[in-house]
């Protein structure tokens, strides 16, 4: 039978066609579909007449496409079923700064001064414990003095102020009062390498005095160190008996030089560092064994206000012998302690410095800068009061005699 083409267009789709529109036709359905054996021969009348006004009526949504999918539902990947990590709320407000990580208890005492003293092999906090608060801070007089300072051929140079006014005495560290044994150290070696230079000043006490070379920028490095309360020295380099092969640098003092020639050399060492309490040798273990060349040197440090230091390193040092002849402040340096430079060695000679202080109630050690020297007086020094004894800078030695030191003093 045909169609109309409507009826083509409009039929849903997946319905079968119809092989009979009219009121027979649907009557024949009707019965067809009640003979089947399986249709229950107790089914109500009213069942049977409502059914057959349904098919009838027919579907009230006939004429509109449908298609029927099959819809399965599979699990999500693991990583689907992550909930998205939350954005950050984001005020108007400054964001604050970022919480430090957390620090050792090493690191907060650096940082703060502060020292605990525990007894040895403990840590508990319920032991006793000795607690060191750091003091005023100490300020020292800003230099040059215009007092203690006048132009010379290389730049500013020391002098003596009216009524004998020293640098060793302005630009001195003052010494904490106290009592005990007292242990002066000086670090030598400093400005020309800027880490263990900047290592020396932060990391050791105060009350270490620092000797620089005369090169580089030592003028700024100086200064710095003195900000942090160190009492600074100037390293007149001298000859040693291996020279040339081993040259503390220029403008070093010749022991056969002419004396105006190592005057001028002396001049140039002396106005490269304003604020320094004295000089002290870099190398010069032959200059040092040579009087005639020596004691000119201590004669013009003491006409211009300052100490001298001999290190150590020399065995034939004439420093202490002429410096009374000279009229000039100067000490010896008793114990070196890194002429071996390993730290258990390092570590005796503190142990042995400690003991001779306690003998003598005074001793001067001397040091160069290097990074384990450096670290290990500083690992020594923390507890130091605890085992009562003093660190005083080294223009203690200069300014005024103790027992035990070979010190002269400018009258």
């Amino acid at each position: 039978m045909s169609l109309p083409s409507d009826d083509i267009l409009t039929r849903p789709l997946g319905v079968p066609e119809p092989a009979d529109d009219s009121l027979k036709g649907r009557l024949a359905r009707l019965r067809a579909r009640l003979r089947p054996a399986h249709v229950h021969a107790g089914l109500g009348a009213g069942t049977l007449a409502a059914f057959g006004l349904l098919y009838l009526i027919g579907n009230p949504r006939g004429g509109e496409p449908r298609f029927v999918a099959p819809i399965a539902l599979r699990e999500a990947p693991a990583e689907a079923q992550r909930p998205a990590p939350a954005e950050p709320v984001r005020t108007a407000e400054a964001e604050l700064p970022p919480v430090p990580a957390q620090r050792s208890a090493e690191e907060v005492e650096s940082a703060s001064g502060v020292t605990v003293f525990r007894p040895s092999g403990t840590a508990a906090p319920s032991e006793a414990v000795v607690i060191r608060v750091p003091t005023a801070e100490v300020k020292l007089v800003p230099a040059p003095d215009p007092r203690l300072s006048e132009r010379g051929r290389h730049g500013t140079m020391p002098k003596l102020g009216e009524g004998r006014l020293r640098a060793l005495d302005v630009y001195a560290r003052p010494e904490e009062p106290g009592s005990g044994p007292r242990i002066a150290i000086l670090l030598t070696g400093l400005g020309t390498g800027q880490s263990a230079t900047a290592s020396a000043i932060v990391k050791l006490p105060p009350q270490v005095s620092l000797a620089f070379a005369p090169y580089g920028e030592v003028e700024r490095s100086a200064a710095r160190a003195r900000d942090f309360g160190h009492e600074v020295l100037i390293q007149v380099p001298m000859e040693p008996f291996d020279y040339p092969d081993s040259d503390p640098g220029p403008q070093t003092l010749l022991a056969a030089a002419r004396p105006a020639e190592n005057a001028d050399r002396l001049a140039w060492a002396m106005s490269r560092l304003p604020g320094a309490v004295g000089l002290t040798n870099l190398m010069g273990s032959k200059l040092l064994a040579e009087g005639t060349a020596l004691e000119p040197v201590l004669r013009e440090a003491a006409a211009r206000g300052l100490g001298f230091v001999d290190d150590g390193t020399a065995q034939r040092s004439l420093a202490p012998s002429l410096a009374a002849k000279a009229k000039a402040p100067a000490a010896r340096a008793e114990i070196v302690l890194d002429a071996v430079p390993r730290a258990e060695a390092i570590d005796r000679e503190l142990a042995r410095l400690e003991a001779q202080a306690r003998t003598k109630g005074f001793v001067l050690a001397s040091a160069g800068a290097s990074p384990l020297t450096i670290e290990r007086i500083s690992r020594w020094a923390r507890d130091l009061d605890a085992r009562g004894l003093r660190l005083v800078p080294v223009s203690a030695a200069l300014r005024a005699p103790a027992p035990g030191t070979r010190v002269s003093k400018a009258e």
